[in-house]
Order: structure tokens, then C-alpha cells, then sequence
């Protein structure tokens, strides 16, 4: 199991918060009383939670140690827990579930989406949202060096590819289990310094899996410089000297 760095994830911080704030801005619900934060990470998105609904009791859930231990240094106020989304289970129903960028870690959406849903209280709201750009660049450079025949024999282990079903997928799982439901498609355009700076976007997320998965140092760094080689090949500078870098997010809101 590949680890979390806080400190990278969050270096890209102002670019990660966005669509925290437009998820939280989509709940209709003005006094919640328990809230959980799935996959909290280093608690940015909790913090944001806790803007919201300050007097809301709100819950942190992680798997990783080093995230919960950040987490815990930014927002003592907020109850952290280290557990595995796919067995957790609350110990009361809930008002807001809320999963930023989290989801598409874990398999089995047709399972686990239900199981979520029926943890909610009878007016709870189930909100999520996750990366939607698997076609994007960003993934295919580092897919196309995977394939490669160089780098195939180097890779001590298969690295499972982020979960993303289609958008009709999730209505019609999640249609049937809920009075109201609302999904939509945000692109964002970030504009970044360098490709430098785009390998140390995915670098905090989801370049940590492959590089995991290399076991050897150098290794690491020799296919890190091949993916920025990549990169500068596809995100083009603008006049500037800026790169924009396209990502694309789902969102769904479902009230049970």
C-alpha cells in the first residue's frame, strides 16, 4: 500500500479547495448535528465543513496515519478517525456525508454507494465529488509509460486505476435509494507556474500509486522525469509562460 505526504498534497492547496467550497455550497441542509468527512486526508476539507456548520459535531475518517496526524495539528475541535471506508460504519445515522476526491480510490461503487447511503439519517444528504479526467493527459502520459516494454518489467505490482463509472451509472444506482438527486460536471482550468509544478500536483495523488509500486529509488525519479518530459509535450505553455491544466470533477448531491 502506497503512503500519503501532507505536506505535497497541500501544496497545492488553493487548487484542491475550490471544489470542496462548491460541493458545500450545493447542501441544503442549515443545521446539521453530525457530520462525516470521509477520506478527510490532512483535514483541508474539514476545515471547510467546520466554516459551514460550526456548531455540527463532524467526524473525520481516514486510513492514513501521517494524514490524520496533519489533520489533527489543524483542527483539534473535530473527532479523527483512522478506519477503511469500505468497513466503517456510524455509530448514529448521519446528516452529512461528505467524500471529496475520495471515492474513486475504492472499488466496487454498485456496493459501496448504497452501503453509504443507508448510514444517512432520514433527511441526510450523501455529497461527493471526484475526479472525472481519467482521458486526460495528466493519466495518459503516465499509462502510456506503464505499457511501455522498458517500464512494464520494472513495476513490482499492477496498479489498479482510479474507479469511475459512467454518470448514467450512478443515477441509476442512486435514483431509486433517494428523494432527490442532483449530479453535474465541473472543469476547472488551473493555471500553473511550470510542468513542474503539474507533476507536483499528481505527485500528491495520483502518481503515489507508481511510484509505489517501482521499489527503487532511482527508478522513481528516472520515470518522474519521463512524465514532466511528458507533460511538457502536452500542456503547451500560453503566452505568459503559464500552463493551463484542464480537470474535470463530478459532483452528486442525493438527499435520502
Amino acid at each position: 500500500m502506497f503512503s500519503w505526504d501532507p505536506d505535497c498534497y497541500l501544496q497545492c492547496a488553493n487548487e484542491r479547495r475550490r471544489p470542496i467550497q462548491d460541493l458545500i455550497q450545493h447542501i441544503s441542509f442549515e443545521q446539521p448535528t453530525h457530520i462525516i468527512d470521509l477520506g478527510c486526508g490532512p483535514g483541508n476539507s474539514t476545515a471547510e465543513l467546520r466554516k459551514r456548520w460550526p456548531a455540527a459535531e463532524i467526524t473525520g475518517i481516514d486510513q492514513s496515519t501521517t494524514m490524520l496526524n496533519k489533520a489533527r495539528q489543524s483542527c483539534p475541535q473535530v473527532t479523527w478517525v483512522k478506519a477503511d471506508i469500505r468497513c466503517w460504519q456510524a455509530s448514529e445515522p448521519v446528516d452529512i456525508l461528505f467524500a471529496n476526491a475520495v471515492l474513486h480510490w475504492l472499488p466496487k461503487h454498485d456496493v459501496l454507494f448504497p452501503q453509504l447511503i443507508a448510514q444517512l439519517s432520514p433527511v441526510g444528504v450523501f455529497a461527493m465529488q471526484m475526479p472525472a479526467n481519467i482521458d486526460a493527459p495528466l493519466h495518459k502520459v503516465v499509462d502510456d509509460l506503464v505499457e511501455s516494454s522498458y517500464w512494464r518489467k520494472r513495476f513490482s505490482s499492477i496498479v489498479n486505476r482510479a474507479t469511475l463509472e459512467r454518470t448514467t451509472f450512478y443515477y441509476d444506482l442512486l435514483a431509486p435509494l433517494c428523494c432527490y438527486l442532483d449530479m453535474w460536471e465541473t472543469r476547472y482550468y488551473h493555471v500553473m507556474k511550470s510542468h513542474e509544478a503539474i507533476l507536483n500536483w499528481f505527485r500528491g495523488t495520483g502518481l503515489r500509486p507508481y511510484l509505489a509500486a517501482l521499489n527503487n529509488k532511482d527508478w522513481q525519479q528516472e520515470f518522474e522525469q519521463q512524465v514532466l518530459q511528458g507533460y511538457q509535450h502536452a500542456y503547451p505553455k500560453q503566452i505568459t509562460g503559464d500552463i493551463v491544466l484542464p480537470f474535470r470533477r463530478l459532483f452528486i448531491i442525493a438527499n435520502r
